[in-house]
């Protein structure tokens, strides 16, 4: 496997700026405002000192009327300009943002990249990192070009009245803003670096906590848990201090420059009066123009400092986006070749592993499931039997083999498609916070709720809702379906597959983790549910198998064994052994027929 090159550390920087190109004219015209606002006001303060030093030599009144118009005209142009100048940038950068989300949701629905990442940290990638898409635009793209358009303006303007006064404000400015938010951007490297990650793991040890609550208390693990947030946010904390240490020395720094520009061009102007080189009008002007300026530079050491943290941000963003998907998206043909009726099922010397250097999950598995028929796939924890719950479900693609619908390979149609047709319970199936009518909507989003109660009573749990839910279809299920049973949110995830109408029925373990007693029924009824479905029973257990019409043995990602129950139990090998008829049954053992 190939590894990409490593990317520049501006890389992150230009791919969120490129993001916004959709609506480039909006920040375009955000910069222009932006300028506008900003130039007002250092306008407004140069204007001010000439109208001040004027009216001191008791001129006509009406040589100073132009002044105060402008004046007043400044002081307005300021404001409505300011506050345009945020209507369009903060527009254009939410409009950015929805789409980012819009993306990063669209790479997580194919389900695959979510199950890469800490639920916690992937909770921190989609919320605070995507955020900073929109501190960079907002913050760290307008500013600085506002700065450089209006920054020249005013040092021309300024070496135009006296050009010693000009040079020291250039010289000034440039300290101001590109020397101290370099400096400040260096000074917050570290902490920006590492407050990203910092943040993910807090995010992560406190969704770790609250949901693994109950289990953390019965094992005694609740105070470590604990630590590990607390220290989780001890480091966060810590950062934050720095990154406000930093914040406030590249204010005072800033400051500092200001007000020795302002000094020294006072300085310099004085003599320059004294020697009659600068009148006193113009000596005003440069003078409070260069008080005015750095407002103009005031926000950029505070962008620089958090540059590294929005950097890190991103490159965690794209770490999101840039995932290579398991399956790969296929173009849908203009007449569909998956069959809509019953259809067999077909997989030929199928071979999945999860890394180029990992073995082989299944390695060169056949299999064959008719309309109407159930078999079962067998096999101790580990063997690769969810590996091939997860192909069929459309979750990742095959290294090797095919399988087909009625001589369809699944890989050339949509996903959706696919999922339409082959549908079930997977090992963990996920009971969303919401009622029992939206969680069975998923899968057939029009349903009423005559057909809702139809695939509730065939995978009957419409009765255990009617006698202990008073709120029938809208009970809210809680997080995870909490306020369930293990076994009625087994039977609601068969009801929402049932409601989806597939040809072919997958059970992934439809009873890990429950007891025998609700193991047992909870069978039973997915047994009852699926009949007249061509099912495919995916278990490590071996109740109720001899109602398969045919079972295959995975061991080590090779099947080991075929045939009936009766069949498997009358010759020696993996399947005669796990029922205590010969050798305890060996993880490693190979084919016997």
């Amino acid at each position: 496997m190939n590894l990409p090159a490593p990317k520049p550390a501006c890389r992150p920087l230009l791919r969120m700026i490129a993001l916004a190109r959709p609506r480039t004219t909006r920040f375009v015209l955000g910069v222009l405002l932006g300028a506008l606002a900003t130039g007002a006001g250092v306008g407004l303060l140069s204007v001010s000192a000439w109208l001040l030093a004027t009216a001191a030599t008791h001129p006509p009144i009406t040589a100073l009327g132009v002044a105060v118009v402008a004046t007043r005209a400044l002081g307005v142009t300021r404001g409505v300009a300011r506050y345009l100048e945020r209507l369009v940038t903060h527009d254009a950068a939410f409009r950015t943002l929805a789409e980012v989300r819009v993306r990063v949701y669209e790479r997580l629905a194919r389900s695959e990249p979510v199950r890469r990442f800490r639920s916690g940290d992937l909770v921190s990638r989609l919320v605070n990192d995507t955020d900073a898409t929109q501190d960079l635009l907002v913050r760290g793209l307008t500013p600085p070009l506002s700065a450089l358009a209006v920054g020249s303006a005013v040092v021309l303007l300024s070496t135009v009245l006296f050009v010693p006064g000009g040079l020291l404000l250039a010289a000034g400015l440039l300290l101001g803003g590109l020397a101290v938010p370099l400096f400040a951007a260096a000074l917050g490297r570290t902490s920006g670096r590492h407050q990203a990650a910092a943040r993910g793991e807090l995010s992560s040890a406190l969704v770790d906590t609250l949901y693994g609550a109950p289990d953390l208390v019965a094992y005694g693990a609740m105070e470590q848990a604990v630590r590990r947030v607390e220290r989780a946010d001890a480091e966060l904390t810590r950062l934050a201090r720095r990154d406000a240490a930093v914040l406030g020395l590249g204010t005072g720094a800033s400051a500092l420059v200001a007000g020795l520009t302002v000094w020294a061009t006072l300085l310099l102007g004085v003599a320059a009066v004294a020697g009659g080189t600068l009148d006193a009008i113009a000596f005003a002007v440069v003078v409070l123009t260069a008080l005015a300026a750095f407002e103009i530079v005031a926000p950029l050491p505070a962008v620089a400092a958090k540059l590294e943290a929005i950097r890190t941000a991103g490159a965690r963003l794209f770490d999101v986006l840039d995932t290579e998907p398991e399956v790969k998206a296929a173009a849908a043909p203009e007449q569909s070749g998956l069959p809509d009726q019953a259809a067999t099922l077909r997989v030929r010397d199928l071979r999945v592993r999860y890394g180029p250097d990992e073995p082989w999950a299944l390695d060169g598995v056949d299999l064959d499931l008719a309309p109407g028929k159930r078999i079962a796939v067998l096999g101790p924890s580990g063997s690769g039997k969810s590996t091939l719950a997860s192909v069929l479900f459309r979750f990742r693609d095959p290294d090797a083999g095919t399988v087909t619908l009625d001589g369809a390979d699944i890989t050339d149609y949509p996903v959706d498609e696919v999922r339409r047709l082959i549908s079930g319970v997977p090992q963990d199936p996920h009971i969303f916070a919401s009622t029992l009518r939206e969680n069975l909507r998923l899968a057939r989003p029009g349903a009423d709720d005559a057909e809702l109660w139809a695939a509730l009573e065939r995978a009957r749990l419409a009765d255990d809702i009617r006698a202990t839910m008073p709120d029938g279809l809208d009970t809210e299920v809680g997080a995870h379906g909490a306020r369930l049973s293990g076994g009625m949110r087994q039977r609601l995830a068969l009801a929402r597959a049932l409601l989806a109408q597939p040809r072919i029925l997958v059970l992934d373990e439809p009873t890990a983790h429950l007891d025998p007693d609700t193991r047992d029924a909870v069978l039973d009824d997915l047994l009852a549910a699926s009949a007249g479905y061509a099912t495919l029973l995916i278990t490590h257990d071996l109740a109720r198998l001899e109602e398969m019409d045919e079972i295959y043995v995975i061991v080590d990602g090779r099947v080991v064994q075929r045939g009936s129950h009766d069949e498997l139990l009358a010759e020696k090998g993996w399947y005669r052994n796990a029922h205590g008829l010969g050798d305890p049954p060996r993880g490693g053992l190979r084919a016997v027929r």
